[in-house]
């Protein structure tokens, strides 16, 4: 009997109308997605090349390539976010390459990017530790990986702070916070288990900084 394939990803899968709900949602955030690319932007020369790890809908991805001086890349295991990235960035009109696949085994050689970025998604993989090993292996010596994420520590009072702040209707308002309140905080990672859970993996530097609602993970190989 052959071994059943280890489920990618903790929870219901992101594909048909919660993807597509989840993509009316995030577009809410499009400033953050645009500070966010113009701040990785800086870290890579013209030429230099960027992975995004479970872009979602595509939104930082798509201001990522906006400039037309990176070689960008996106990694996404849900079919649906596969089409509906790849939809936004040719009514961008920006040049990325958005295929499907597991962060757990990248379809990436050895070091072919300068720096990776993922975003609100780690705390869903089902194989962090794999997922890690992956993001040292396609990096370049010298590359540096981010990992932008929620913290589990984080207030409920500050979570629905963030989410007032989205401009939602009562039904998706509600939905989010609850998705916040008995999902995402359960799965989310203390300052402390990230980095119990990075110390194995073999970064040259690693650098963890807090904010609001989350935290960022700066991984240096």
């Amino acid at each position: 009997m052959t071994a059943a394939t280890p489920k990618a990803y903790i929870g219901m899968g992101m594909e048909g109308p919660i993807a597509r709900w989840y993509e009316k949602t995030t577009r809410k955030d499009m400033d953050e997605f645009r500070k966010l690319a113009a701040r990785l932007r800086e870290l890579l020369p013209a030429g230099g090349a960027v992975l995004e790890v479970a872009p979602g809908p595509g939104f930082l991805t798509v201001e990522l390539a906006r400039s037309g001086s990176l070689r960008v890349t996106a990694l996404e295991i849900s079919k649906t976010f596969v089409e509906l990235a790849r939809k936004n960035a040719a009514e961008a009109g920006v040049a990325a390459n958005i295929v499907q696949g597991n962060a757990s085994a990248m379809p990436f050689a050895d070091a072919s990017f300068d720096l990776l970025v993922c975003r609100a998604a780690f705390k869903n993989f089902a194989e962090p530790a794999r997922a890690l090993q992956e993001m040292r292996r396609v990096l370049r010596p010298g590359g540096r990986a981010l990992i932008v994420d929620l913290r589990r520590d984080v207030s409920m009072k500050d979570i629905n702070r963030y989410v007032d702040g989205l401009g939602l209707g009562f039904f998706s308002r509600w939905f989010t916070s609850f998705t916040f309140r008995f999902m995402l905080l359960h799965r989310a990672y203390t300052v402390d288990a990230m980095q119990q859970l990075i110390a194995p993996i073999g970064f040259a530097k690693t650098r963890i900084d807090t904010n609001g609602t989350g935290m960022e993970v700066w991984l240096d190989k």
